[in-house]
């Protein structure tokens, strides 16, 4: 299966372990909870989608490669107790805690939450002394003598013999003991994920043209080569950074993320001219209906080159329908903010008061909004600490400080406190309109270069291949589909509707066709 079918499938199992009957038993007995064994090849994304487990379940994470671990460290320390048997004293062997399962317990104190994931990579890459360990770990959950918490699914990952000479076969009393999960590199699944997380266009473009790219590993004589969509990921992050700062995007960085010469050179050699294609087609001019064109040079342009533009498109669109979704989730954080405030100048924080009590002194609103800020500061602060953010969440919770900070400090530049309640309130609510008005504005400007990006590919190449992967492509894309939902687009739903019109009627052609050769 694909990482997002295996994704599911783990999301599937920790909800059946972690369910209880009516007594609070588990409905699986932790003795036939069977740890997940994920398999599949190197950097396709296992760890980071025990990431997006974890923080989509509201749970614990605890990750370790195992490869990492001796067997004192799994186990913990041997050290001498004394213990007293039909009236005698003897000298017993006991062992501390391991580092492992003390983590565990670590994390719980820290989150207050006792259910979890403890995910072990490379568990197939273990030594020869930490193999007999292994075994007793995955059938009664324990390390040494101390066992994992319940409520704790343990999770499992390990890649074939064929990408790690390093690999142990996992025999079948151990394999018996697993719920194994077979992972395949997945371009097209791998996309959807692509689009969400902001990978460089450039990088779609490439790999929607050369999908065999996308994932390889070669032993050759001189060693292996290989890329992986975690090399992509990575070059993608570098990428944006580096044109930001403005600096140059060479064949040698490139070979740093794809460990194979050939894929490197030639995705460097394409990056080129995708930046040629950005300066050439004036994509900013497009997004504003502004450009002027020669529609017979793009009509006739090579078909990588037309996707190249399709793809330069998507990825500005793409930028605005990211920071729609961001904006939206952070203004609905600021309006709650804003409310909480109004009642507290009100005198009856949260209890839903209308306007009694706006005569209150000066400096209640600055006072509690700095209280608030400091508990977003410290709420962060423990999460970050406890794991429990994944980078999505990270984001979204410092543009919110980012946020309370600028209200806390135009509270203070106004001298609030040398006003009453009513006032100072009436600070933060101008202050949030004029936020609200600015979203509203991008968002409206996001329509409208996406209606112009409509016209100029209408234009051009009329209801052809290049619509068809243009709204496929929009389809595709979590941020985009979002914002069409959200805020609706005309050109959009005109044109998907004259292709499925098209679609159908291609079908009924193809129907009747086969009729008559009856």
């Amino acid at each position: 299966m694909n990482i997002k079918e295996a994704k599911e499938e783990i999301i599937n199992t920790v909800e059946a372990y972690l369910k209880k009957d009516d007594t609070g038993a588990y409905e699986i007995p932790i003795e036939r909870q069977r740890p997940v064994l994920l398999m599949g090849p190197p950097g396709i994304g296992k760890t980071a989608i025990m990431e997006q487990v974890a923080s989509e379940l509201h749970i614990n994470l605890v990750s370790y490669t195992i490869t990492h671990h001796t067997r004192q460290s799994a186990i913990g320390l041997p050290f001498i107790s004394h213990k007293n048997y039909d009236g005698r004293e003897y000298a017993v062997t006991e062992y501390t805690m391991s580092e492992i399962v003390a983590s565990i317990y670590d994390r719980i104190e820290k989150s207050g939450i006792h259910e979890g994931i403890l995910f072990l990579d490379e568990i197939n890459c273990v030594s020869e002394t930490l193999a007999p360990t292994m075994l007793q770990f995955l059938q009664y959950k324990t390390f040494g003598t101390h066992r994992v918490p319940d409520g704790f699914v343990i999770v499992t990952a390990g890649n074939p013999p064929q990408y790690n000479k390093s690999v142990r076969d996992l025999d079948i009393v151990t394999l018996d003991r697993v719920k194994r999960i077979n992972i395949d590199a997945d371009f097209d699944c791998w996309k959807e994920y692509a689009y969400k997380a902001g990978v460089h266009g450039s990088i779609l473009a490439y790999l929607e043209i050369k999908k065999d790219k996308f994932y390889s590993v070669k032993n050759t004589m001189d060693g292996a080569r290989f890329v992986t969509a975690r090399g992509w990921e990575d070059l993608s992050r570098i990428i944006r950074v580096y044109e930001e700062l403005g600096k140059t995007v060479s064949k040698s960085l490139t070979e740093q993320y794809l460990q194979d010469d050939e894929t490197a050179e030639d995705f460097a050699a394409y990056y080129e001219l995708y930046r040629k294609y950005r300066t050439v087609y004036r994509i900013p001019e497009i997004l504003e209906g502004t450009a002027a064109f020669d529609e017979k040079q793009i009509r006739t342009a090579p078909f990588d080159e037309k996707l190249s533009l399709i793809s330069l498109l998507i990825d500005a669109l793409n930028g605005e329908f990211r920071e729609y979704a961001e904006d939206l989730e952070l203004q609905k954080e600021i309006y709650e903010f804003c409310r909480k405030m109004r009642e507290t100048a009100a005198g009856n924080p949260m209890n839903g008061a209308g306007n009694a009590g706006l005569s209150r002194s000066g400096g209640i609103v600055y006072t509690c909004a700095l209280s608030e800020l400091d508990r977003e500061k410290e709420l962060l602060r423990e999460q970050t600490e406890a794991h429990l953010l994944d980078r999505a969440a990270l984001r979204a919770s410092r543009r919110k400080i980012a946020a309370l900070t600028e209200a806390v400090q135009l509270l203070k530049e106004k001298q609030a406190g040398e006003c009453d309640a009513a006032a100072e309130f009436a600070i933060l609510k101008d202050w949030f309109t004029k936020r609200e008005a600015d979203r509203r504005a991008r968002a409206e400007k996001a329509g409208e270069h996406l209606t112009n990006s409509f016209s100029f590919l209408a234009e051009v190449f009329g209801e052809g291949q290049e619509m068809v992967i243009f709204l496929t492509e929009l389809a595709a894309g979590y941020y985009s589909l979002k914002y069409v939902s959200d805020c609706g687009n005309e050109a959009y739903y005109k044109y998907n509707k004259l292709l499925l019109l098209k679609d159908r009627r291609s079908d009924l052609r193809a129907e009747i066709d086969r009729m008559l050769r009856l």
